[in-house]
């Protein structure tokens, strides 16, 4: 696959002007050079380096996992979860990303305790079933809720891995909309079931 080049959209003009057919067909009609800004804007551009493109989506990923985490831990007093926001870029698609929101242990369906992280990603995805964390990804939805199972790594360089024993692939609930997510992370934080009752309800 081609390595993907970004430009600064920033420097586009506001201001469209139309643009002759053909710069030579102008010159030759009417005996002007075109200079507005359009005809010579191509030429202008500024490429992006894949680290500034990085830093871009992470400073996006940081702010709404940050907003993301301020709406569930103002819903109830009694469910709070640990600001644990961090990010990361896909490495050959840095405008592409994940960011890690919370973590937390619970009681899942037969299971007794599960620790589980809570992640919004800006494209859409399958969670892989092996060590690469997405497959299949459509970067043209453009935000993914999930969560997933989680365990001490054992043979790999990160420090928490998927827990693929919970539910055959690990992933507690994958959705692209805002209001399912967090109710189904207040339902994991949830202690007893009567609250897990008046979450159901919203």
């Amino acid at each position: 696959m081609a390595k993907l080049r970004y430009f600064d959209a920033s420097t586009e003009t506001t201001l469209k002007e139309p643009a002759p057919a053909n710069s030579h067909s102008e010159f030759l009609r009417t005996g002007k050079i075109t200079r507005h800004r359009a005809h010579w804007l191509a030429a202008e551009r500024r490429y992006l380096s894949h680290d500034e493109v990085a830093e871009k989506t992470g400073r996006k990923l940081q702010a709404a996992g940050v907003q993301t985490h301020q709406h569930i831990n103002a819903f109830h007093r009694t469910i709070q979860f640990p600001k644990l926001v961090f990010h990361r870029t896909l490495q050959d698609s840095p405008h592409l990303g994940y960011c890690h929101v919370t973590a937390s242990r619970t009681k899942f369906a037969r299971y007794e305790e599960v620790s589980w992280a809570f992640y919004i990603a800006n494209f859409y995805a399958d969670i892989s079933d092996n060590d690469n964390f997405f497959e299949r990804i459509d970067a043209r939805q453009t935000r993914m809720y999930f969560a997933v199972a989680i365990k001490p790594g054992e043979h790999t360089p990160e420090k928490m891995t998927i827990d693929r024993s919970v539910r055959g692939n690990g992933v507690l609930f994958r959705t692209d909309d805002p209001q399912v997510a967090i109710r189904n992370v207040l339902l994991l934080g949830a202690r007893n079931e009567q609250l897990r009752e008046i979450i159901r309800q919203l």
